[in-house]
């Protein structure tokens, strides 16, 4: 239970501000079917995230748990500076005009953004740290969908209310923090 609600919950606040985020309002403010999008969203994560956390899992079998914990550490704290790092949707993430359905375009416009992006990091890191990777994929999709569903609703009015900012900072106290138990040998 503790791998699914960390991992919901990290992910959740990694999300704010994400370029996958801006890509949920940019396709919500373009095709206006919410729907398909949160379809399309919710199965290119699953996807995307399944992957993530069975590399993670499988780093488990291949490094010495000494050098593991020094690597976890690392990228725990490597991912909290790189939460200080805003996002921005460059030209080349926009979706185009699907030539099929919206649903379609979202899975794949979604699902090639998530390629080495914070959350897809946040879940190898994840499933590296805890046995149960089913809990934390589970936990970092619940976690993408809670940060990018409203945004697929309330598009801009969302956006405007929340403090961008403030919510890197704490995800960024958080990554860190996991990075000085891990070093400390907190589990």
């Amino acid at each position: 239970m503790e791998a699914f609600l960390l991992s919901t919950g990290i992910v959740a606040l990694a999300e704010m501000g994400d370029k996958t985020q801006l890509l949920s309002l940019v396709l919500a403010a373009r095709f206006r079917r919410p729907w398909p999008i949160l379809g399309g969203i919710l199965t290119a994560t699953l996807a995307n995230h399944a992957l993530a956390g069975a590399a993670g899992a499988w780093v488990t079998t291949w490094l010495g748990p000494q050098l593991l914990r020094w690597l976890l550490a690392a990228s725990f704290v490597g991912m909290a500076v790189w939460m200080l790092v805003p996002d921005k949707l460059d030209a080349d993430d926009a979706p185009r005009s699907p030539r099929g359905s919206v649903f379609v375009a979202t899975l794949v416009a979604f699902f090639l953004a998530e390629m080495g992006d914070k959350t897809q990091i946040a879940t190898v890191m994840l499933a590296a740290q805890y046995t149960g990777w089913t809990a934390v994929v589970v936990g970092t999709t619940l976690g993408m969908m809670l940060a990018n569903a409203p945004v697929v609703w309330f598009g801009e009015r969302v956006m405007r209310r929340v403090p961008v900012r403030a919510v890197h900072v704490v995800s960024a106290l958080i990554f860190l923090a996991l990075g000085v138990g891990v070093l400390l040998g907190w589990s």
